[in-house]
């Protein structure tokens, strides 16, 4: 898998995570009363078994995500230093688009040559058919 690829796959468990983070507070957060014009809310089931592990949880999953930033920034020190600069590399890029329009060229001749073969088979094939069809012999 390119570097690229990894970056990209890394990204996706960051988010994986974070998501995760979050919904798992979201979900394991204590009720709480928003304003007293709103009833009480109802208590969790055992408060003292739930502390223990909402105390725990955060911390494995920060953990995780710290650990999943760290790969990620260590396949970006990984990535190829540009040599030059800036303007190499839009040197750089000039010179592969001209190679890339002379191989395009260079296609397009080959097409054109294709094409106009075809066309001549083609018409040796009709000329054959036509012949077979006639009874005619050839030429």
């Amino acid at each position: 898998m390119d570097i690229i690829s990894q970056l990209q796959e890394q990204v996706n468990t960051i988010a994986a995570i974070a998501f995760n983070t979050f919904g798992s507070l979201q979900r394991d957060a204590p009720p709480v009363q928003l304003s007293p014009n709103y009833p009480e809310p109802p208590a969790n089931g055992n408060p003292v078994e739930d502390a223990a592990n909402l105390a725990e949880q955060p911390k494995l999953l920060s953990a995780e995500l710290v650990k999943a930033a760290k790969q990620f920034d260590a396949l970006v020190a990984a990535l190829p230093l540009s040599e030059g600069g800036e303007e190499a590399q839009l040197k750089r890029i000039a010179e592969l688009q001209a190679e890339n329009d002379a191989v395009g060229q260079e296609l397009q001749k080959q097409l054109e040559a294709a094409e106009k073969e075809l066309r001549q088979v083609q018409e040796l094939f009709s000329q054959a058919a036509d012949n077979c069809l006639n009874l005619k012999k050839p030429d």
